[in-house]
């Protein structure tokens, strides 16, 4: 953005932030008195269904600094300041049970208060002490689209209100001076109140989409795509947990497909659990511990479809809503998430920068793209890269492996009892011939003692080459003769995949205990 309309930081710390030639604190003050007066007025409106018309009327109020019969004094400048689709977002409130006396408390109780990392695009970020709404500062063409969007959004949010989009809860201008500054309040994704050890925004592309030296000069840098790659190798869910965060990527990403919307990206924000539990210590700014946040669906555990095994073995005020996940390395995370920047839709500027782009580069690779395409890079990237399912444990024998066990023993047994009746003469010299499998046993079961994590499962011709080697080292005594069946010294089952091996091993010590045998079962 320009000068004119971006953000002015002076060299001189000590000076005001501004925006538009407007101060911080003004425009703080005038955000809390006009909503102040907006929301409380139109409580007195009876509630009735939102009509197509609703989407598009706005409402405007001048507060003069000397105050009248109907706005309070203030000690600001005199402004006017607008309500776009009061009962549309009134209703979209009441949709995620925020009540309007919670609304008010939530944003005029306390100072607001502003983030010390502004986004790319220069706008400014106000965040209420509850930790509950973000305010955020946008272009006037970002507003037009959300106006646009709404009647979409309002269908969108009635068949599923569990979703990573964006919760709009209100559309306000503040006009001063000639000077128009448009605001929208969303719900927070990450809660101030815990520890990011990571942070990341994430698209799906690699064209410059990494972080500058001066970003990671920061206090809590927002990392890249590229970056995530350099210090993740996945973030891993159990099976239910990665199914519900995947389908709720994908129901989203096909509504902003419909939408023509495209830029868009996935604030992540990574806490772990591990790590210097001080640090992890849930304390919110008052010192006091935060019990999360009451907005329905504002939290990223809320947004998905369903609840993984996980998200039911810790209560929400442990996790504060995250989404319990592991690393590689078995470390333990709370995963926060939503999806931003949804007002970027395909139009003409978008069109033309993103041909200029693909002229100079891999035009797959750079981040302005058609919907359509975006959509699917950012879904494959989301569900291969980042988030994976934990590899199930292939050892942990099945239940079709475990019956198997009760029919090895009772077959193991009735080739044991068999040998009550064989001559001793016999027996002697049938274990003298049969030589000891205990090296054999130490190779086969050797290769199991590796990490779960990690697991080598044998192939066919390797369970195929122990079954051979089992049953030449004398599995029966003579084929030739009709004597009785006698077991070797060490029989070696493969039960399939699961690596479940049934060891029989007879004492040659005391060779009058015939009904002496050790059956060994390896997981």
């Amino acid at each position: 953005m320009s000068s004119a309309t971006g953000v002015a930081a002076s060299s001189n710390t000590s000076r005001e932030k501004t925006y538009k030639k407007t101060t911080s604190s003004t425009l703080k003050g005038a955000i809390q008195l006009g909503i102040g007066y907006t929301v409380g007025n139109l409580s007195s409106k009876p509630d009735r269904d939102v009509l197509m018309q609703d989407f598009y009327v706005v409402e405007s109020v001048f507060l003069p600094s000397e105050g009248s019969n109907l706005t309070p004094a203030h000690h600001y400048s005199d402004f006017r300041f607008k309500t776009y689709a009061p009962l549309a977002f009134r209703y979209f409130r009441e949709l995620f049970g925020i009540k309007p006396d919670d609304y008010l408390y939530s944003i005029c109780k306390e100072p607001l208060i502003e983030l010390s990392n502004p986004g790319a695009s220069g706008s400014l970020f106000y965040l209420t002490s509850d930790d509950e709404f973000i305010i955020k500062t946008v272009q006037h063409k970002e507003a037009e689209f959300l106006q646009k969007l709404l009647p979409g959004y309002y269908m969108n949010l009635n068949q599923n209100p569990r979703t990573l989009l964006p919760k709009f809860y209100g559309l306000y201008c503040v006009q001063s001076g000639g000077i128009n500054i448009r605001l929208v309040v969303m719900n927070n994704v990450l809660p101030r109140s815990l520890r990011m050890h990571y942070k990341y925004d994430l698209k799906g592309s690699t064209y410059k989409r990494r972080a500058s030296r001066k970003e990671r000069e920061k206090t809590c840098p927002t990392y890249k795509d590229l970056d995530f790659q350099d210090m993740h190798e996945g973030l891993y869910f159990d099976t239910e947990t990665y199914n519900a965060l995947i389908k709720t990527l994908q129901r989203d990403c096909r509504v902003l497909e419909s939408f023509k919307i495209m830029d868009y990206s996935l604030l992540l924000g990574v806490h772990v659990l591990d790590q210097n539990p001080r640090d992890g210590e849930m304390v919110g700014g008052d010192g006091k511990r935060p019990l999360g946040q009451k907005v329905l669906y504002s939290t990223a555990m809320e947004s998905i479809q369903g609840e993984g095994r996980a998200a039911e073995a810790v209560s929400s005020d442990a996790t504060m809503g995250g989404i319990p996940a592991r690393t590689h390395r078995d470390e333990k995370l709370l995963i926060f998430l939503g999806i931003i920047d949804i007002l970027q839709s395909y139009r003409f500027i978008k069109k033309l920068e993103h041909s200029w782009k693909a002229l100079v580069y891999d035009g797959d690779t750079v981040s302005v793209h058609r919907p359509g395409f975006y959509a699917n890079r950012f879904l494959k990237f989301m569900s291969t890269s980042v988030f994976r399912k934990i590899p199930t444990n292939r050892f942990s024998p099945s239940k079709r492996a475990r019956n198997s066990i009760h029919a090895l023993k009772s077959s193991s047994q009735e080739l044991l009892s068999s040998q009550k009746d064989e001559k001793p003469e016999d027996r002697i010299g049938r274990l003298g011939g049969s030589r000891s499998l205990a090296s054999l046993d130490g190779q086969v079961f050797g290769s199991y003692q590796r990490s779960p994590l990690d697991p080598v499962i044998p192939s066919v011709a390797e369970a195929f080459s122990l079954d051979t080697a089992a049953s030449s080292s004398s599995m029966f005594a003579s084929g030739r003769s009709n004597d009785r069946c006698a077991i070797s010294s060490c029989s070696t089952f493969t039960l399939e995949d699961s690596a479940i091996c049934l060891t029989s091993e007879q004492s040659t010590v005391d060779m009058d205990r015939d009904d002496i045998s050790v059956l060994d079962i390896y997981l």
